[in-house]
């Protein structure tokens, strides 16, 4: 079975990044696709929602199993198909952009590999939906919408998308996603590495590792970014309470290192993040 929509391509790019087609194919073992290098000038995203399928690289095949993607460059040599005992079920979308889009995907490390992994799918298939949905019921009649859909597309899959490699890492980094809830909840008390560690069962340089590779960020980053998002909901909801109680609250003893903290983030003090929403004296954003 096959769902496309095929749309036009813009000759004045307007946008940062727009589909050029976006399909659906299910239950058809004979789903095969071999593109010359040179012969396609857009980026191209295929995903494995079920079944397996087929990806040469460099003479090598490489088997893709469901949650797991192949990411395209323009004018690259392409060779994909299904797998005959277990069809696949492959969403994709091939999308083109200005200047700017290429560089936002070098920036994001998307050249390292062309093969992938989603550690968590389900808003990358449910955005896919909704834009082949849209392309299907108005084709080019609302561009901003297709972009807008497009663009979102593109940055869930650089959110979770890290580089496909078989080995304990996978199924470790579900455990680390796992853990992130606990994480936030307890953020605001101190954090000790080899404790996260322990309950992963794993040295605390291995769960930097993992932690690294599930979400792209250090543990003590992921702490500080939990901290601070709580001390910007009280700094607007407990006005009465001084920045001290605040800052230590949020499991920051020191004043002086918080306020260097949130000033790194948000780029003004806690004290000024306060003053600015003080609207009419309301203390409402």
């Amino acid at each position: 079975m096959q769902r496309q929509s095929l749309l036009l391509t813009l000759p004045n790019m307007p946008y940062f990044c727009f589909p050029e087609s976006v399909g659906h194919y299910y239950d058809d073992p004979e789903h095969s696709v071999s593109r010359e290098a040179g012969a396609l000038n857009n980026f191209n995203v295929h995903y494995v929602v079920s079944g397996r399928g087929h990806v040469e690289l460099d003479g090598i095949v490489h088997e893709l199993r469901a949650g797991e993607a192949v990411l395209y460059f323009p004018l690259q040599k392409q060779r994909y198909y299904s797998s005959y005992e277990e069809p696949w079920s492959i969403r994709w979308f091939h999308f083109y952009g200005g200047s700017g889009l290429r560089d936002y995907l070098l920036e994001q490390g998307l050249h390292k590999s062309s093969l992938w992994m989603l550690r968590q799918s389900g808003a990358w298939v449910q955005m896919h939906e909704e834009l082949l949905q849209e392309a299907e019921a108005h084709r080019m009649l609302r561009p901003v919408q297709l972009s807008t859909l497009a663009y979102t597309l593109l940055t869930i899959f650089v959110e979770q998308a890290v580089v496909l490699n078989r080995d304990k890492t996978a199924s470790s980094g579900d455990r680390i996603m796992g853990l992130l809830p606990l994480m936030q909840q307890e953020a605001t008390k101190p954090f000790v590495l080899e404790d996260w560690a322990d309950r992963l069962g794993v040295t605390p340089y291995y769960f930097c590792k993992l932690f690294r590779n599930a979400t792209k960020m250090t543990p003590m980053d992921f702490i500080t970014r939990s901290r601070l998002q709580a001390a910007k909901q009280w700094l607007l909801e407990r006005r009465k309470d001084n920045i001290g109680q605040i800052a230590e609250e949020a499991g920051y003893p020191s004043v002086s290192y918080f306020n260097k903290r949130f000033m790194e983030h948000e780029g003004m003090t806690p004290t000024a993040y306060r003053k600015l929403y003080d609207v009419h004296g309301h203390g409402r954003p």
